[in-house]
């Protein structure tokens, strides 16, 4: 089954490991002394391709450890609690993990299922006093994400959202940059994602489980994008989609949207969002003093890119496992990543995708309120 996750994963570039056998002494080890610290106790919720890689992100974590495992599927329970050494009493169904209220094993749900899905589930971990982490994009529309996000506070708990990009080094050095003022204004954005998606029957191509088509899986990151690389919220949008396979891409699925966006400043942004066109994760940026072009841009890693000051090369980690330290770190300690990762940004994000339908569908400009 092609997926975007199949897609991402083939831009990974392997590192070459280093013969550590022939030599007594591991090159690789730090003076670093070992995290004493508190750690994150994530149940992991979708035992799907997309978690498989957050739970081996994880086990590079210093801060973050899986303690819990919530599925549909027995067979995925029973394999992945002896995989990553999750104990029975801390793996439960869709039915019955609201028991978790009463595990001191489990702080937080990392929800990892379809975006329909998303809602109702983080409001019951929510109401089991854990905190939320939710896979983007955080619902279906913007009152989805707003009903989590009322929820949440409500229980006093945080809501996440999977935002792996904003704590990405090269991502997060170009940020740094145009916040520094080394791109001078910022005028133009260029957002183009997009892959050839498979197997028809797959979720991702129904509209109750995920919302629309490519717009809410692989359309988000250039939404997202435009708002981190410009520094600004859309205040317009206009779009149109064009749909040449209507038995595979039913009613409410797209298959290809281009959307355009206007700032406050003057910039405008101009995005594709597809899944049927091939070799599309590109980021452009440019200013009046400077550029950016990032490509791949939000695939799994490495990042590629280039400045007006030459190649971006801070080192690859693995996305996930930043991620996932990061929100230990938010959670402990209140260290918020450059870009916001909370659910008011994810409600942003989809009050976007709300107005680039409602687009779509006039053929206007549509106003944005953030």
């Amino acid at each position: 089954m092609s997926s975007r996750r199949n897609f991402i994963e083939k831009l990974t570039i392997s590192a070459v490991g280093l013969p550590l056998l022939a030599h007594p002494t591991n090159i690789f080890a730090t003076s670093e002394a070992p995290y004493q610290g508190p750690m994150l106790k994530v149940a992991l919720m979708g035992l799907g391709s997309y978690a498989g890689r957050v739970a081996e992100a994880m086990q590079d974590c210093k801060r973050a450890k899986i303690t819990g495992l919530i599925s549909g599927t027995p067979s995925k329970i029973t394999e992945w609690s002896e995989k990553y050494n999750v104990p029975k009493k801390s793996c439960y169904n869709y039915e019955d993990f609201d028991k978790i209220k009463n595990n001191p094993d489990i702080d937080a749900v990392y929800v990892i299922t379809p975006n329909g899905l998303h809602k109702d589930q983080s409001i019951r971990v929510a109401k089991a006093g854990k905190h939320v982490i939710c896979e983007k994009p955080m619902g279906i529309n913007a009152e989805e994400g707003q009903a989590m996000v009322d929820a949440c506070k409500a229980a006093n708990v945080k809501l996440l959202i999977g935002y792996r990009m904003h704590f990405e080094p090269k991502t997060v050095a170009v940020i740094k940059m145009r916040k520094d003022g080394e791109f001078g204004k910022t005028k133009f954005f260029q957002g183009q994602s997009g892959f050839n998606i498979g197997d028809p029957t797959q979720w991702r191509l129904d509209k109750e489980l995920a919302g629309g088509g490519a717009m809410m899986d692989i359309g988000i990151y250039s939404i997202n994008g435009a708002r981190y690389m410009l520094g600004e919220e859309p205040v317009w949008v206009t779009a149109q989609e064009t749909k040449t396979d209507p038995e595979k891409f039913k009613e409410g699925v797209d298959e290809t949207i281009q959307f355009q966006m206007g700032f406050p400043s003057g910039a405008v942004a101009n995005c594709l969002s597809t899944y049927n066109m091939s070799n599309l994760d590109r980021f452009f940026m440019t200013g009046t003093d400077g550029f950016v072009e990032m490509q791949p841009s939000t695939g799994y890693g490495p990042i590629e890119g280039r400045t007006h000051k030459g190649p971006l090369t801070q080192p690859h980690v693995t996305h996930q496992t930043l991620q996932m330290d990061g929100v230990a770190a938010l959670i402990f300690d209140g260290k918020q990543p450059i870009v916001p990762v909370d659910g008011e940004e994810g409600v942003k994000d989809m009050k976007i995708i709300d107005a680039i339908f409602e687009a779509v569908k006039t053929g206007g400009k549509v106003e944005i309120k953030i």
